[in-house]
């Protein structure tokens, strides 16, 4: 800033921005066993912030990727299952994450709860779904998300919106309320395998807890506190 720049105003100065964690501390001995168990720990939290008002969206996602050449690219999804085999969301299997994870199937994932001063951070690796439980989960969307999996080729361009529109109101002609809506054949589902997951808990003075899970071969899990 020059002499002449007059001072920014501290409302929009993003280096003035800053929040004091109070949440209370994340302490190994309070860990389950396995990473997935303490997921839904914390997920049940987060799922009762929100019913309260206080987050929105707790299943939602950043999902990272990396092409071929190690090009990355990030984007928010929603995780549809978690269990102990992993988080699931669906994407058509044409868009930039789909393309992405066939060339390179390493995988980040990061849960933002950040009224809840948390962030779940998984690594892993991704695989289709099957398309019997892609089929499954596909009868269970809204009417108009259904519709939506025909009408958008994901990440492609278009002249215009009304090209989506247009799209959009065909199949719902094709396809009305009281129609059975079949699950696309370039659309499924992705299950991510974990291979560390860090759950991380905001603290005073930025002296965050960061404890990570990372897999053993055997099947265990080795539990790790990160420096903050």
């Amino acid at each position: 800033m020059t002499d002449r720049e007059p001072a920014p105003d501290p409302v929009f100065d993003p280096a003035a921005m800053r929040k004091q964690y109070q949440a209370r501390g994340l302490y190994e001995q309070d860990l389950a066993t396995h990473p997935m168990d303490q997921f839904a720990r914390w997920f049940e939290e987060a799922v009762r912030a929100a019913v309260h008002g206080t987050l929105y969206e707790p299943n939602a996602m950043v999902v990272s990727t990396a092409d071929a050449a190690g090009r990355p690219s990030s984007r928010t999804v929603l995780m549809k299952q978690f269990d102990t085999d992993g988080f699931v969301f669906y994407t058509n299997y044409d868009s930039r994450k789909a393309r992405d994870l066939a060339q390179n199937p390493a995988v980040g994932l990061l849960f933002p709860w950040h009224p809840l001063a948390r962030q779940v951070v998984v690594t892993g690796t991704a695989r289709r779904t099957g398309r019997d439980e892609t089929a499954a989960y596909f009868r269970t969307r809204p009417h108009g998300s259904q519709l939506g999996a025909w009408a958008s080729a994901q990440s492609s361009v278009i002249a215009s919106r009304a090209e989506l529109d247009t799209a959009y109101a065909e199949l719902g002609a094709r396809y009305p309320e009281d129609e059975r809506v079949p699950a696309p054949p370039h659309w499924g589902g992705f299950r991510i395998a974990p291979e560390t997951v860090e759950f991380w808990q905001g603290r005073e003075n930025r002296l965050h807890d960061r404890l990570r899970y990372t897999a053993r071969r055997d099947g265990s899990w080795k539990v790790e506190r990160l420096s903050p």
